[in-house]
Protein backbone atom coordinates (compact mmCIF):
# COMPACT_ATOMS: atom_id res chain seq x y z
CA UNK A 1 0.00 0.00 0.00
CA UNK A 2 1.43 3.44 -1.24
CA UNK A 3 1.43 6.26 1.32
CA UNK A 4 -1.09 8.27 -0.58
CA UNK A 5 -3.26 4.84 0.11
CA UNK A 6 -2.81 4.46 3.45
CA UNK A 7 -3.50 8.64 4.25
CA UNK A 8 -6.70 8.30 2.72
CA UNK A 9 -7.68 4.93 4.72
CA UNK A 10 -6.36 6.63 7.58
CA UNK A 11 -8.94 9.31 6.70
CA UNK A 12 -11.79 7.36 5.98
CA UNK A 13 -11.33 5.94 9.23
CA UNK A 14 -11.26 8.43 11.27
CA UNK A 15 -14.50 10.55 9.37
CA UNK A 16 -16.30 6.94 10.06
CA UNK A 17 -15.48 6.86 14.02
CA UNK A 18 -16.08 10.51 13.92
CA UNK A 19 -19.61 9.74 12.88
CA UNK A 20 -20.06 7.10 15.06
CA UNK A 21 -19.60 9.05 17.82
CA UNK A 22 -21.55 11.68 16.78
CA UNK A 23 -24.56 9.61 16.48
CA UNK A 24 -24.02 7.68 19.49
CA UNK A 25 -24.54 11.28 21.49
CA UNK A 26 -27.92 11.34 18.76
CA UNK A 27 -29.20 8.63 19.84
CA UNK A 28 -28.66 8.91 23.65
CA UNK A 29 -30.59 12.61 23.48
CA UNK A 30 -33.33 11.38 21.14
CA UNK A 31 -35.19 10.15 24.39
CA UNK A 32 -34.65 13.77 26.50
CA UNK A 33 -35.84 15.45 23.47
CA UNK A 34 -39.22 13.05 23.05
CA UNK A 35 -39.68 13.44 26.83
CA UNK A 36 -39.56 17.01 26.89
CA UNK A 37 -40.90 18.03 23.90
CA UNK A 38 -43.83 15.53 23.78
CA UNK A 39 -44.77 17.12 27.32
CA UNK A 40 -44.42 20.93 26.40
CA UNK A 41 -46.85 20.48 23.53
CA UNK A 42 -49.46 18.22 26.10
CA UNK A 43 -48.87 21.19 28.55
CA UNK A 44 -49.65 23.55 25.35
CA UNK A 45 -52.55 21.92 24.46
CA UNK A 46 -54.00 21.72 28.01
CA UNK A 47 -53.62 25.41 28.94
CA UNK A 48 -55.55 25.78 25.65
CA UNK A 49 -58.37 24.27 27.29
CA UNK A 50 -61.39 26.47 29.10
CA UNK A 51 -60.70 24.91 32.19
CA UNK A 52 -56.70 24.74 32.49
CA UNK A 53 -56.66 27.72 34.68
CA UNK A 54 -54.42 29.80 32.17
CA UNK A 55 -53.54 30.34 29.03
CA UNK A 56 -51.47 28.97 26.25
CA UNK A 57 -49.32 32.76 27.04
CA UNK A 58 -49.11 32.64 30.31
CA UNK A 59 -48.84 29.29 30.83
CA UNK A 60 -45.12 29.88 32.15
CA UNK A 61 -46.03 32.98 34.23
CA UNK A 62 -45.98 33.16 37.79
CA UNK A 63 -50.03 33.71 37.57
CA UNK A 64 -49.90 29.99 36.39
CA UNK A 65 -48.09 28.10 39.10
CA UNK A 66 -49.19 24.91 40.58
CA UNK A 67 -51.52 24.27 37.18
CA UNK A 68 -51.48 21.59 35.78
CA UNK A 69 -49.99 22.94 32.45
CA UNK A 70 -47.59 25.05 34.26
CA UNK A 71 -46.46 21.39 36.03
CA UNK A 72 -46.40 20.08 31.98
CA UNK A 73 -44.46 22.76 30.76
CA UNK A 74 -41.92 22.77 33.13
CA UNK A 75 -40.99 18.67 32.87
CA UNK A 76 -40.96 19.91 28.84
CA UNK A 77 -38.93 22.82 28.84
CA UNK A 78 -36.43 20.69 31.17
CA UNK A 79 -36.51 18.25 29.08
CA UNK A 80 -35.40 20.23 26.06
CA UNK A 81 -32.65 22.28 28.22
CA UNK A 82 -31.01 19.10 29.22
CA UNK A 83 -31.11 17.63 25.59
CA UNK A 84 -28.38 19.50 24.54
CA UNK A 85 -25.88 18.81 27.23
CA UNK A 86 -26.62 15.18 27.17
CA UNK A 87 -25.71 15.24 23.31
CA UNK A 88 -22.04 16.71 24.00
CA UNK A 89 -21.88 14.19 27.40
CA UNK A 90 -22.30 11.23 25.13
CA UNK A 91 -20.54 12.16 21.99
CA UNK A 92 -17.26 12.95 24.66
CA UNK A 93 -18.25 9.39 26.09
CA UNK A 94 -18.47 7.36 22.69
CA UNK A 95 -14.78 8.84 22.56
CA UNK A 96 -13.13 8.60 25.96
CA UNK A 97 -15.68 6.20 27.77
CA UNK A 98 -16.76 7.12 31.27
CA UNK A 99 -13.87 10.14 31.77
CA UNK A 100 -14.93 12.01 29.09
CA UNK A 101 -18.56 12.07 30.02
CA UNK A 102 -18.74 14.76 33.06
CA UNK A 103 -16.37 16.75 30.96
CA UNK A 104 -18.52 16.69 28.06
CA UNK A 105 -21.73 17.41 30.22
CA UNK A 106 -20.64 20.25 31.69
CA UNK A 107 -19.07 21.92 28.94
CA UNK A 108 -21.80 21.52 26.72
CA UNK A 109 -24.25 22.81 29.67
CA UNK A 110 -22.55 25.85 30.70
CA UNK A 111 -22.20 27.70 27.29
CA UNK A 112 -26.20 26.82 26.69
CA UNK A 113 -25.94 29.77 29.91
CA UNK A 114 -27.08 32.66 27.97
CA UNK A 115 -25.56 35.17 30.88
CA UNK A 116 -22.24 33.48 30.94
CA UNK A 117 -21.64 33.64 27.25
CA UNK A 118 -22.82 37.23 27.27
CA UNK A 119 -19.97 38.11 30.54
CA UNK A 120 -17.77 35.99 27.86
CA UNK A 121 -18.93 38.26 24.95
CA UNK A 122 -17.97 41.04 27.07
CA UNK A 123 -14.56 40.04 28.36
CA UNK A 124 -13.31 39.56 24.78
CA UNK A 125 -15.30 42.74 23.38
CA UNK A 126 -18.14 41.36 21.32
CA UNK A 127 -21.31 42.96 22.10
CA UNK A 128 -23.49 40.42 22.73
CA UNK A 129 -27.27 39.48 23.94
CA UNK A 130 -28.18 36.42 26.23
CA UNK A 131 -27.80 33.73 23.41
CA UNK A 132 -26.68 29.59 23.90
CA UNK A 133 -24.63 27.93 21.98
CA UNK A 134 -27.22 25.26 21.15
CA UNK A 135 -26.90 21.76 19.75
CA UNK A 136 -23.71 22.89 17.38
CA UNK A 137 -21.65 24.44 20.51
CA UNK A 138 -22.80 21.20 22.46
CA UNK A 139 -21.37 19.24 19.30
CA UNK A 140 -18.12 20.92 19.70
CA UNK A 141 -17.94 20.74 22.92
CA UNK A 142 -19.05 16.87 23.14
CA UNK A 143 -15.90 16.17 20.70
CA UNK A 144 -13.54 18.74 22.28
CA UNK A 145 -14.10 17.21 25.73
CA UNK A 146 -13.67 13.52 23.95
CA UNK A 147 -10.37 13.83 22.71
CA UNK A 148 -8.80 15.99 25.03
CA UNK A 149 -9.81 13.05 27.78
CA UNK A 150 -8.62 10.02 25.79
CA UNK A 151 -5.35 11.71 25.47
CA UNK A 152 -5.11 11.91 29.00
CA UNK A 153 -6.62 8.78 29.47
CA UNK A 154 -3.15 7.23 27.45
CA UNK A 155 -0.67 8.82 29.77
CA UNK A 156 1.97 7.07 31.93
CA UNK A 157 1.09 7.75 35.55
CA UNK A 158 2.17 6.13 38.62
CA UNK A 159 -0.03 3.18 39.99
CA UNK A 160 -1.24 5.12 43.23
CA UNK A 161 -3.20 7.36 40.99
CA UNK A 162 -4.37 5.21 38.25
CA UNK A 163 -8.19 4.75 40.32
CA UNK A 164 -8.52 8.63 40.83
CA UNK A 165 -7.96 9.04 37.23
CA UNK A 166 -11.14 8.24 35.49
CA UNK A 167 -13.17 9.95 38.26
CA UNK A 168 -11.34 12.76 39.03
CA UNK A 169 -7.97 13.77 37.18
CA UNK A 170 -9.28 13.51 33.91
CA UNK A 171 -12.61 15.12 34.33
CA UNK A 172 -11.16 17.60 36.28
CA UNK A 173 -8.03 18.56 33.90
CA UNK A 174 -10.22 18.24 30.54
CA UNK A 175 -12.41 20.83 31.75
CA UNK A 176 -9.95 22.90 33.19
CA UNK A 177 -8.20 23.11 29.63
CA UNK A 178 -11.07 23.14 27.88
CA UNK A 179 -13.08 26.11 29.67
CA UNK A 180 -11.39 29.28 28.29
CA UNK A 181 -11.64 27.83 24.45
CA UNK A 182 -15.43 26.50 25.13
CA UNK A 183 -16.17 30.30 27.14
CA UNK A 184 -14.12 32.60 24.37
CA UNK A 185 -13.33 30.88 21.73
CA UNK A 186 -16.09 28.61 20.32
CA UNK A 187 -19.45 29.81 22.83
CA UNK A 188 -19.46 33.12 21.59
CA UNK A 189 -19.15 32.94 18.05
CA UNK A 190 -21.61 30.00 17.82
CA UNK A 191 -24.41 31.42 20.06
CA UNK A 192 -23.93 34.84 18.31
CA UNK A 193 -24.69 32.92 14.60
CA UNK A 194 -27.35 30.98 16.72
CA UNK A 195 -29.18 34.31 17.15
CA UNK A 196 -28.89 35.02 14.11
CA UNK A 197 -30.04 31.80 12.47
CA UNK A 198 -32.57 32.00 14.83
CA UNK A 199 -33.71 35.49 14.12
CA UNK A 200 -33.69 35.00 10.31
CA UNK A 201 -36.18 31.81 10.51
CA UNK A 202 -38.31 33.13 12.90
CA UNK A 203 -39.14 35.88 10.01
CA UNK A 204 -39.21 33.64 7.62
CA UNK A 205 -42.15 34.24 4.37
CA UNK A 206 -42.50 33.46 0.99
CA UNK A 207 -39.63 31.79 -1.39
CA UNK A 208 -37.08 32.23 2.04
CA UNK A 209 -39.58 29.64 3.58
CA UNK A 210 -39.77 27.68 0.45
CA UNK A 211 -36.34 27.72 0.08
CA UNK A 212 -35.36 26.53 3.60
CA UNK A 213 -38.45 23.92 3.38
CA UNK A 214 -36.59 21.99 0.35
CA UNK A 215 -33.06 21.73 1.72
CA UNK A 216 -34.13 20.41 5.02
CA UNK A 217 -36.92 17.91 3.34
CA UNK A 218 -34.06 16.81 0.67
CA UNK A 219 -32.02 16.59 4.07
CA UNK A 220 -34.55 14.26 6.00
CA UNK A 221 -34.71 11.79 2.63
CA UNK A 222 -31.06 11.57 1.55
CA UNK A 223 -30.13 9.40 4.24
CA UNK A 224 -32.91 8.36 6.03
CA UNK A 225 -32.16 8.12 9.76
CA UNK A 226 -28.42 8.55 9.07
CA UNK A 227 -26.17 11.87 9.90
CA UNK A 228 -27.58 14.16 6.98
CA UNK A 229 -31.09 13.46 8.45
CA UNK A 230 -30.09 13.33 11.87
CA UNK A 231 -28.51 17.07 10.94
CA UNK A 232 -31.98 18.38 9.66
CA UNK A 233 -33.67 16.77 13.01
CA UNK A 234 -31.29 18.67 15.50
CA UNK A 235 -32.45 21.46 13.42
CA UNK A 236 -35.99 21.35 13.72
CA UNK A 237 -35.30 20.14 17.44
CA UNK A 238 -33.18 23.42 18.88
CA UNK A 239 -35.53 26.12 17.23
CA UNK A 240 -38.27 24.73 19.57
CA UNK A 241 -36.67 25.81 22.82
CA UNK A 242 -36.84 28.88 20.89
CA UNK A 243 -40.24 28.54 19.89
CA UNK A 244 -40.09 28.26 16.31
CA UNK A 245 -42.32 25.78 15.38
CA UNK A 246 -42.41 25.74 12.21
CA UNK A 247 -38.89 24.15 10.82
CA UNK A 248 -40.45 21.15 13.29
CA UNK A 249 -43.14 20.54 11.56
CA UNK A 250 -41.33 20.74 8.03
CA UNK A 251 -38.94 18.03 9.74
CA UNK A 252 -41.38 15.88 10.62
CA UNK A 253 -43.80 15.91 7.66
CA UNK A 254 -40.52 15.79 5.53
CA UNK A 255 -39.60 12.41 7.42
CA UNK A 256 -43.32 10.94 7.58
CA UNK A 257 -43.16 11.08 3.57
CA UNK A 258 -40.55 8.46 2.55
CA UNK A 259 -41.92 5.09 3.58
CA UNK A 260 -45.50 6.32 2.78
CA UNK A 261 -44.59 7.15 -0.92
CA UNK A 262 -42.44 4.26 -1.17
CA UNK A 263 -45.80 2.39 0.03
CA UNK A 264 -48.01 4.41 -2.27
CA UNK A 265 -46.16 3.32 -5.61
CA UNK A 266 -45.73 -0.39 -4.33
CA UNK A 267 -49.91 -0.33 -3.86
CA UNK A 268 -50.83 1.47 -7.26
CA UNK A 269 -47.54 -0.57 -9.59
CA UNK A 270 -47.43 -4.08 -7.70
CA UNK A 271 -45.50 -4.94 -10.64
CA UNK A 272 -42.50 -2.85 -10.27
CA UNK A 273 -41.48 -5.13 -7.03
CA UNK A 274 -40.92 -8.03 -5.67
CA UNK A 275 -43.59 -9.80 -4.15
CA UNK A 276 -41.96 -9.74 -0.87
CA UNK A 277 -42.14 -5.97 -1.07
CA UNK A 278 -45.89 -5.83 -0.77
CA UNK A 279 -46.02 -6.69 3.07
CA UNK A 280 -43.06 -4.20 3.72
CA UNK A 281 -45.22 -1.73 2.16
CA UNK A 282 -47.96 -2.45 4.70
CA UNK A 283 -45.47 -2.08 7.26
CA UNK A 284 -44.32 0.92 6.07
CA UNK A 285 -47.71 3.14 6.02
CA UNK A 286 -47.45 2.29 9.98
CA UNK A 287 -43.63 3.63 10.28
CA UNK A 288 -44.13 6.28 8.21
CA UNK A 289 -47.30 7.36 10.03
CA UNK A 290 -45.36 6.94 13.17
CA UNK A 291 -42.74 9.33 11.66
CA UNK A 292 -40.17 6.59 11.62
CA UNK A 293 -38.30 7.18 8.16
CA UNK A 294 -36.48 4.15 8.20
CA UNK A 295 -39.70 2.33 6.96
CA UNK A 296 -38.01 3.58 3.20
CA UNK A 297 -35.01 1.84 3.56
CA UNK A 298 -35.25 -1.57 2.22
CA UNK A 299 -36.76 0.04 -0.65
CA UNK A 300 -33.59 2.29 -1.38
CA UNK A 301 -31.22 -0.49 -0.53
CA UNK A 302 -33.30 -2.49 -3.55
CA UNK A 303 -32.61 0.18 -5.98
CA UNK A 304 -30.77 3.56 -4.28
CA UNK A 305 -30.16 5.34 -7.66
CA UNK A 306 -34.16 5.69 -8.28
CA UNK A 307 -35.65 5.58 -4.84
CA UNK A 308 -33.13 7.88 -3.39
CA UNK A 309 -33.96 10.84 -5.03
CA UNK A 310 -37.66 9.89 -5.66
CA UNK A 311 -37.62 9.90 -1.29
CA UNK A 312 -35.63 13.33 -1.46
CA UNK A 313 -38.17 15.05 -4.30
CA UNK A 314 -41.28 14.00 -2.28
CA UNK A 315 -39.52 15.07 1.22
CA UNK A 316 -38.52 18.46 -0.27
CA UNK A 317 -42.10 18.92 -1.71
CA UNK A 318 -43.86 17.85 1.55
CA UNK A 319 -41.48 20.47 3.59
CA UNK A 320 -41.32 23.47 1.45
CA UNK A 321 -45.70 23.16 1.28
CA UNK A 322 -45.25 22.99 5.25
CA UNK A 323 -43.21 26.12 5.55
CA UNK A 324 -45.61 28.06 2.57
CA UNK A 325 -48.66 26.96 4.44
CA UNK A 326 -46.84 28.13 8.06
CA UNK A 327 -47.52 24.93 9.78
CA UNK A 328 -46.18 24.67 13.49
CA UNK A 329 -45.59 21.58 15.39
CA UNK A 330 -44.20 21.85 19.04
CA UNK A 331 -43.66 17.95 19.28
CA UNK A 332 -40.47 16.71 18.43
CA UNK A 333 -41.74 12.80 17.78
CA UNK A 334 -44.99 10.75 17.28
CA UNK A 335 -46.17 11.66 13.65
CA UNK A 336 -49.69 10.80 13.29
CA UNK A 337 -49.77 10.45 17.47
CA UNK A 338 -49.54 14.33 17.69
CA UNK A 339 -51.26 15.12 14.96
CA UNK A 340 -53.72 17.30 17.23
CA UNK A 341 -50.74 19.57 18.52
CA UNK A 342 -50.09 20.63 14.58
CA UNK A 343 -51.28 24.08 13.75
CA UNK A 344 -53.37 24.45 11.49
CA UNK A 345 -54.26 20.55 11.25
CA UNK A 346 -55.11 20.85 7.55
CA UNK A 347 -51.89 22.08 6.46
CA UNK A 348 -49.91 19.23 8.43
CA UNK A 349 -52.48 16.22 6.42
CA UNK A 350 -52.04 18.40 2.96
CA UNK A 351 -48.86 18.94 3.01
CA UNK A 352 -48.16 14.97 4.13
CA UNK A 353 -50.45 14.19 1.48
CA UNK A 354 -48.51 16.55 -1.28
CA UNK A 355 -45.03 14.63 0.04
CA UNK A 356 -46.31 11.25 -0.51
CA UNK A 357 -48.03 11.38 -3.67
CA UNK A 358 -44.76 13.19 -5.06
CA UNK A 359 -42.78 10.67 -3.79
CA UNK A 360 -45.03 7.84 -5.33
CA UNK A 361 -45.60 9.02 -8.59
CA UNK A 362 -41.84 9.99 -9.15
CA UNK A 363 -40.30 7.07 -8.01
CA UNK A 364 -43.15 4.62 -10.45
CA UNK A 365 -42.32 6.56 -13.44
CA UNK A 366 -38.54 5.98 -12.85
CA UNK A 367 -39.07 2.22 -11.81
CA UNK A 368 -39.14 -0.39 -14.77
CA UNK A 369 -41.41 -3.09 -14.22
CA UNK A 370 -39.63 -6.25 -12.16
CA UNK A 371 -38.66 -9.79 -13.56
CA UNK A 372 -38.51 -12.52 -11.32
CA UNK A 373 -35.62 -13.90 -10.66
CA UNK A 374 -36.31 -17.08 -12.28
CA UNK A 375 -37.28 -15.83 -15.51
CA UNK A 376 -34.40 -14.14 -15.65
CA UNK A 377 -32.26 -16.87 -15.36
CA UNK A 378 -34.30 -18.53 -18.35
CA UNK A 379 -33.31 -16.27 -20.48
CA UNK A 380 -29.89 -16.42 -19.44
CA UNK A 381 -29.83 -19.58 -20.10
Amino acid sequence: MSAEDSTDSELRKSLVSLKEDVMTGVSYMIPFVTIGGIFLAIGFMWAATPWSGTTVETMFNESAYGTAAWFLGQMGTKGLSIMVPILGAYIAYSIADRPGLAPGFMLSYIIQDGVVLEQSATVIGFPAGQAAAGFLGALVAGLLAGYVANWFKQRDVPNVIKPMMPVLIIPVATVAVLLPVMLFLIGVPVALANAEMTGFLSGLRGGEAVVIGLVIGAMMAFDMGGPVNKVAYLFGVGLISEQVYGPMAAVMIAGMTPPLGMALSNFLAPHKYPDEMYEQGKSAVVLGLSFITEGAIPYAAADPFRVIPSLMAGSAAAAATAMTIGVEMPAPHGGIFVLPLADPIWGFIASLVVGTVVTGVVVTLLKPDHVPESETTEAAD
